[in-house]
């Protein structure tokens, strides 16, 4: 089944800088576009950033040029390098893909930016 494990949140100071990973299994890693959501308290679910199969990358644009997601197909990983944080960026932080009509989800990692 498919499986996808975040990791690498944490408690960050504004202007900081955080990378989280997000580990799948049970998909053909390289053939899916992958996503990285966050969701704040009392807030939707939003989309972060996505990148596809062929790289193309687009971008919330509340993080265009601070945020970068990339994947390494070779190790079934999809990063999110997060720079320039700011108390808005707190939230839980989820990885996804969809595969023809059904997504599915991590359990997601916290990320909080407080000093």
């Amino acid at each position: 089944q498919v499986q996808l494990v975040e990791s690498g949140g944490g408690l960050v100071q504004p202007g900081g800088s955080l990378r989280l990973s997000c580990a799948a299994s049970g998909i053909t890693f390289s053939f899916y576009a992958m996503a990285w959501y966050r969701q704040a308290p009392g807030k939707q679910r939003d989309l972060v950033a996505r990148i596809f199969s062929s790289g193309t990358t687009n971008y919330a644009g509340s993080v265009k040029g601070r945020f970068t997601i990339s994947r390494d197909n070779a190790k079934n990983t999809v990063y999110l390098q997060m720079n320039s944080l700011k108390p808005d960026d707190t939230a839980v932080y989820y990885c996804n893909v969809a595969i023809t009509s059904s997504s599915y989800w991590g359990q997601g990692t916290q990320v909080t930016v407080s000093s």
